[in-house]
């Protein structure tokens, strides 16, 4: 190991646990890094144009006495093929609840999923994108079960209730108690929870839990992780007196991560995840180089919800006015549905709380449900808005077609392929599915409303037969083979926000290194509208191959994507 590696890994050390530090933290680091360095580590490509990501459970498509990460596979090879080029596991784990999100073992695959060799076997036909859900575990694991009862190794991985300790600030997205109470052989036992009383968060100030967390994290990545998110990361340290979330801490074990995978595989990408207002969101780019090579773009969803339910994008372009290129090797990762809802939290400083209440209120109407979050105050706020993208998007007044509503849809995830970065596709999205009410009402969970599992059979006939599935599912797999020949759709070409008015949402994709230019304006309205740019664009709509010029008349939801000759 170079001198100037031993200097990087000491200085982030140093920054993380401040007084306490100790000279064996980077020799014990250094001793691990070391020992993983003599495996055998596979090279991987950079992220391009290319790249689309699916985020999916291990479970949701399946086949009764089948191993489901294998069913997983053959339908994205037989039915989806290399429209998808990265797939996002949701936590494939042994677990207790929240759908996989309190681990009991984070070194284990699921039973009902399969075993490492069926991810081995996944991974020859897609890159990989593990979750590691690094805040917290669950209070059945054997680390808890050695807390409560007991065991010295496991006493300071969990943090008991500390009445010098100044949780008055504390922020976190739930409105259960922080500490919960637990009973071990030797009686009561406190612990930190941010999430739920099931979900216990780790203690990464005590060094020999940041030491093995860390091991878990390389090896996922030896086992096949392309991609690593990093779950609810910004919760991590905890510290009297401060809200608890994104402290400096935090990002300097993120810091250590990358320089640790780097070393490794260099192109892995660190992806995190932190459902919070923007400018707390990108603060995980770091310094463009240092931290994650993507964050959640947490404040799309909503915002493109918002434009085409007011038939406005001013906010939607405003906003993207301040999204621009991070650095050669950093971006951000694109979403408009996943298995949690629609985070409104993203849109604090963007949109008012009329506009809030009128999405809470629209999808209230259109059969979803509103999570809310405690404040510091005693007051509760709205967290997230639970329901399908496609349900979401309805404005019922407009009493659309079939037809009508597909576009919508289409509209939606044209702003998601365009926007500058890597765009990922929940699975309900790609395929045209709907609210899952009886999901909802057996488990009285709000998530569950967009979580429905398939089964393989049923899924692969409906796509052939059931007209809504179909044209999302071709459309949508049409528009990503478009998108994926566009070298102007790289995740670090630069972009430029066109003002084309309020009806319509419009950006500039250039590539510099290649003079690739791309044009896209979408409409959001539900009338004809004409698109007017203000540049002398002359090219090929790259969706039906003809030659058009500067102004074009958009049909409702209709989008357009115009590469200029060069």
């Amino acid at each position: 190991m170079s001198n100037a590696l031993n200097e990087k890994i000491e200085s982030l050390l140093k920054e993380v646990y401040g007084e306490t530090y100790d000279a064996s933290y980077l020799e014990e680091m250094k001793a691990l890094l070391q020992e993983w360095k003599q495996n055998d580590w596979k090279e991987d490509t950079p992220v391009s144009e290319e790249n689309v990501y699916l985020i999916t459970y291990g479970d949701s498509i399946y086949e009764d006495g089948v191993p489901t990460l294998q069913t997983l596979q053959k339908f994205l090879t037989d039915q989806v093929g290399n429209k998808i080029t990265d797939v996002h596991l949701l936590p494939m784990f042994p677990y207790t609840s929240d759908d996989g999100f309190s681990v009991t073992d984070y070194r284990e695959i699921h039973p009902d999923l399969g075993d490492w060799s069926d991810l081995e076997n996944f991974s020859k036909d897609y890159r990989m994108m593990y979750d590691f859900v690094a805040n917290h575990i669950s209070k059945s694991s054997s680390w808890f079960q050695g807390y409560i009862n007991g065991e010295a190794k496991y006493q300071q991985y969990f943090i008991p209730h500390d009445p010098s300790f100044d949780a008055s600030n504390v922020v976190r997205p739930r409105t259960s108690p922080l500490f919960h109470e637990y009973e071990g052989k030797d009686g009561k036992k406190t612990a930190w929870t941010t999430f739920s009383e099931d979900q216990v968060d780790v203690n990464v100030a005590h060094f020999p839990l940041l030491k093995e967390m860390t091991d878990i994290l390389i090896s996922y990545v030896h086992k096949g992780g392309t991609s690593i998110r990093l779950d609810a990361i910004g919760f991590l340290w905890k510290e009297s007196g401060t809200s608890c979330i994104h402290l400096p801490q935090t990002h300097a074990v993120i810091q250590l991560w990358r320089v640790l995978l780097d070393e490794m595989n260099k192109n892995t990408q660190i992806i995190t995840e932190t459902n919070v207002p923007h400018q707390e969101n990108i603060s995980y780019f770091g310094d463009g180089t240092n931290e994650a090579h993507m964050v959640y773009q947490f404040s799309l969803p909503p915002l493109v919800l918002f434009s085409l339910t007011t038939h406005d994008a001013s906010k939607l372009t405003q906003w993207a006015k301040t999204i621009g290129k991070v650095s050669d090797n950093a971006t951000y990762f694109n979403f408009l549905a996943s298995h949690d809802g629609i985070g409104m939290r993203p849109t604090e400083g963007i949109l008012t709380e009329e506009d809030k209440q009128l999405l809470v209120e629209k999808v209230e109407r259109n059969g979803g449900c509103v999570s809310y979050k405690s404040n510091p105050d005693g007051t509760q706020s709205v967290y997230e808005l639970n329901i399908n993208y496609s349900d979401a998007l309805v404005n019922k007044e407009e009493d659309l077609s079939e037809d009508q509503q597909i576009n919508k849809m289409l509209a939606a995830h044209s702003i998601l392929l365009s926007c500058i970065g890597v765009p990922a596709i929940y699975y309900h999205s790609l395929l045209g599915s709907r609210n899952d009410y009886k999901g909802l009402e057996e488990s009285g969970i709000n998530r569950r409303i967009n979580r429905e599992k398939l089964e393989y059979n049923r899924i692969v006939e409906e796509l052939e037969t059931d007209d809504r599935r179909k044209e999302i599912f071709a459309s949508l797999t049409n528009m990503i083979e478009i998108r994926q020949a566009e070298k102007a759709f790289s995740p670090f070409a630069e972009q430029s926000v066109l003002e084309l008015g309020e009806k319509l949402f419009g950006l500039k994709r250039e590539n510099t290194e290649t003079g690739d230019v791309v044009y896209f304006a979408v409409n959001v309205d539900a009338n004809e509208t004409v698109c007017r740019f203000n540049e002398e664009v002359s090219g090929t709509n790259l969706l039906t191959g003809e030659t058009v010029g500067a102004e074009i008349t958009l049909k409702p939801y209709e989008f357009v994507w115009i590469k200029v000759k060069g």
